[in-house]
């Protein structure tokens, strides 16, 4: 079973006089990047946050946000009366103006507001924290059910993939055959007396340079392969990046060898298939 790297998870908690909001989104990415958004508060805490992501989402961008909303009347920020003051005093006497004016100016001012902090409430954290494992819950089954979707689109490929391997091992014969033909022609065209045993042995040897059994048996193994990690408890998204490379080595490898335009055709069509494989690999976990 695959997981993506995308998805989305948002808990919110209502407490008796604030509203907490915890928000996870993530994205692909080779490692784990966690950019935490959250109140200065709670900044001490950043690193617990920072661990239960790791320990659950292992691998992606992540974005953490943390909004703490006061519902009721509590307040930690004060008006710093004395630094507003100071403000209206320097504002009058560059511009005239009335004093909700200039106290809207001043407000607007570095300095105006004073906040006392205070220890982290217990309550508070602990919501906090349940918030986080619920998002981060939430966030799972979007990545399961994205992974799902992954999933269909790889077996789709990979029976794609599949099919035309069967095809190029159908045009192998008709391809040495059809080898063997332009070399006889082309020789035959020369005018010129060959001895038949010394052909016979370079024909041999060119037709051997251009056989393609090792890579059909291995291509047809790695395909096995990316089929069973697929089907693992895991999701595996770097073991699949890399059987990936290994069957694009091999399709490769049959179209430099296969010197022959039905099959070059049919290679054109395994690169793009293995394209869309590779692409859709970037979101896999």
């Amino acid at each position: 079973m695959i997981q993506s790297m995308t998805g989305f998870g948002k808990h919110v908690v209502q407490l008796p006089s604030k509203k907490i909001t915890v928000e996870l989104k993530s994205l692909n990415s080779k490692n784990l990047d966690i950019n935490a958004r959250i109140p200065q508060t709670f900044r001490e805490k950043e690193l617990e946050f920072r661990k239960m992501i790791a320990d659950v989402l292992i691998r992606g961008k992540v974005d953490l946000s943390l909004y703490v909303e006061i519902t009721g009347e509590e307040t930690t920020a004060e008006v710093n009366q004395g630094v507003v003051r100071n403000y209206m005093e320097q504002l009058s006497a560059i511009a005239q103006g009335d004093d909700l004016k200039l106290l809207e100016l001043a407000l607007r001012m570095p300095d105006t507001l004073k906040t006392d902090k205070n220890d982290i409430d217990v309550e508070e954290y602990k919501a906090i924290k349940e918030a986080l494992d619920q998002a981060l819950s939430k966030i799972i089954e979007f990545r399961n059910e994205e992974g799902k979707v992954l999933e269909k689109d790889f077996v789709e490929r990979l029976a794609n993939l599949k099919a035309l391997l069967d095809k190029v091992k159908s045009l192998d014969l008709e391809r040495l055959a059809s080898v063997r033909e332009r070399l006889e022609r082309a020789v035959s065209d020369l005018k010129v007396e060959v001895d038949e045993n010394r052909f016979e042995q370079e024909l041999i040897y060119y037709l051997e340079k251009y056989d393609i059994t090792e890579e059909k048996v291995r291509l047809d193994n790695h395909l096995n392969y990316f089929e069973t990690t697929l089907n693992s408890d895991d999701s595996n998204g770097k073991k699949l990046g890399f059987i990936s490379q290994e069957i694009g080595r091999e399709i490769n490898t049959i179209g430099s060898k296969a010197n022959y335009a039905p099959m070059q055709q049919v290679v054109v069509q395994m690169k793009d298939e293995l394209e869309k494989i590779k692409e859709q690999m970037l979101n896999v976990l």
